[in-house]
């Protein structure tokens, strides 16, 4: 296949043009017209998921993250960024990302789904995506109620997170609000739907406690700790589109930090 035929199919996933104005989703680089038989997924481009596709010679990176958020003036070896593009554009390698696209159509949902949440509607909407309101992060309520304490110890274990950072003391949880990756932009959207536990991640100190001081519990579970998702989401999705035509190989799921007990 060639990158523009595997384009085709993640635009049916997430459109590019549902992206923010700010990101920088879509092919970053290659070319189109390149044949595709290996296709490398990752959350972020960084050395170690460069030097993997290099090792298997993956003939295509897709991430979530963009390796690029705006405009560079030079590509050199004396930076970082610069020599990660340099070992992919000599290889021949081509990088296509899925950022806010992704998450407006496809990520919340997941993440949703995973939770157990019934009667969802967009955190924060900005538009329609396949007939239906969508948007960044994911309002629903739980089928049951659950303490807090309860409800964070389940999401701990359905998302193999090894650390869950808590605002609140234990209360019950019915309605739930979740952001995967950073949720300090929507933390007033989800105190404005009701929300009795806001869970995301990169949540501040004094954004935390403002908000468990408004009612509304904090579970802050990092940036990766839930979009680690699209990696196995985009493997089954391209798997099925292509129908064994590519192989399709994950980065393993790692934390970009460790945690010392």
């Amino acid at each position: 296949m060639k990158v523009k035929e595997i384009r085709n199919i993640l635009v049916e996933a997430a459109p590019e043009s549902y992206a923010l104005d700010w990101d920088n989703s879509g092919l970053i680089l290659g070319r189109e017209e390149k044949e595709v038989q290996k296709v490398l997924i990752t959350v972020d481009v960084d050395d170690g998921a460069v030097e993997t596709a290099l090792e298997i010679k993956a003939d295509m990176i897709l991430s979530h993250h963009p390796l690029l958020f705006r405009a560079v003036k030079r590509i050199t070896d004396e930076a970082f960024i610069g020599r990660r593009i340099l070992k992919l554009i000599q290889a021949d390698v081509a990088y296509y990302a899925m950022h806010t696209n992704y998450d407006i159509c496809r990520m919340g949902m997941l993440a949703a789904e995973k939770i157990g949440l019934e009667e969802t509607g967009p955190l924060e909407e900005t538009g329609e995506w396949l007939g239906v309101p969508c948007g960044i992060g994911v309002t629903g309520t739980l089928k049951e109620p659950e303490s807090l304490l309860e409800f964070a110890a389940r999401i701990r274990t359905r998302f193999g997170l090894e650390e869950l950072r808590c605002f609140g003391a234990d209360r019950p949880v019915k309605t739930v609000a979740v952001c995967p990756g950073s949720g300090e932009s929507v933390v007033q959207e989800a105190l404005l739907k009701g929300a009795d536990v806001f869970l995301s991640g990169d949540i501040g100190h004094h954004t935390g406690i403002d908000a468990d001081a408004q009612g509304m519990a904090v579970l802050d579970a990092g940036h990766y700790g839930l979009e680690y998702l699209f990696m196995e989401d985009m493997k089954q999705y391209l798997e099925d589109k292509t129908e064994g035509r590519i192989e399709v190989i994950t980065m393993p799921k790692h934390l970009p930090y460790s945690v010392i007990l």
